[in-house]
């Protein structure tokens, strides 16, 4: 499945029925994001971007997307705790288009949020900080979908330095296995709902055991993974969590 997967993505589909489509990217940044947004603005999606950088590149991207998109707001906030998430779900970015069909979430993992952890309470206080706030995204757009019996996706990619120790390698390793697992339960239990979960995770040991072709090339496939998953073509896929190497600048 996932290599029937990857082989659509390289023939560089376009999906028309996306166009008008409510799509939330939270995370953006000029060294994360760019790719996914400029691929829904290019369908002519109504886009809501949150951003925490301020800065003329910003700005610059934001112009840009502006000009292709069907309906486009940016919001300069941050997304680092739970009742960032909730307020800002429940409030504007919800309210911008009346509702969200699409919603992608973009969790940057810093090297040195992974410096220094050596205790399982360490390693689990960085887990939550990074997952929960997506995770509370992903249950608030969810409900919203539920109710107004939208049907929906919901993507969470994580971009995580390449591990240059032991050490690193296995703090990615169990951020990756926890996404798996929120992913498989979220999808179980939004699924009768219509709303799907899937996930982009690092894989820190895709160069030494797997074969490369079977893993997404960097944010341009995941781009095209995203519009992919959105579309008519891959709007039976939930629950996965698919692999991804150079994403985010490793």
């Amino acid at each position: 499945m996932f290599m029937s997967v990857v082989d659509e993505l390289r023939h560089n589909a376009t999906y028309p029925e996306l166009a008008g489509d409510r799509v939330l990217i939270t995370g953006v940044s000029t060294t994360l994001g760019v790719d996914i947004s400029r691929a829904f603005a290019d369908h002519q999606t109504q886009l809501v971007i949150q951003t925490s950088e301020n800065s003329p590149e910003m700005d610059t991207l934001n112009s840009l997307l502006a000009e292709t998109t069907a309906g486009f707001q940016v919001y300069e906030k941050t997304l680092a705790t739970s009742d960032e998430a909730v307020a800002f779900l429940q409030g504007p970015a919800q309210s911008t288009f009346g509702g969200l069909e699409i919603v992608v979430n973009l969790i940057r993992i810093e090297r040195e949020d992974l410096a220094g952890r050596f205790e399982l309470e360490e390693i689990e206080d960085l887990i939550a900080e990074k997952l929960v706030p997506a995770t509370m995204v992903g249950r608030i757009a969810a409900n919203r979908m539920r109710l107004t019996l939208t049907d929906g996706l919901i993507l969470n990619v994580i971009a995580a330095p390449r591990s240059q120790t032991p050490q690193e390698m296995a703090l990615v390793d169990m951020l990756r296995a926890t996404l798996a697992t929120i992913t498989r339960r979220e999808a179980e239990s939004w699924g009768k709902q219509g709303i799907r979960i899937n996930a982009v995770g690092p894989c820190s040991y895709v160069d030494q055991v797997m074969d490369t072709d079977q893993a997404l090339g960097g944010e341009p496939d995941v781009a095209a993974l995203a519009l992919y998953l959105s579309s008519e073509r891959g709007n039976k896929l939930s629950g996965h969590l698919f692999d991804a190497k150079n994403l985010g600048g490793l």
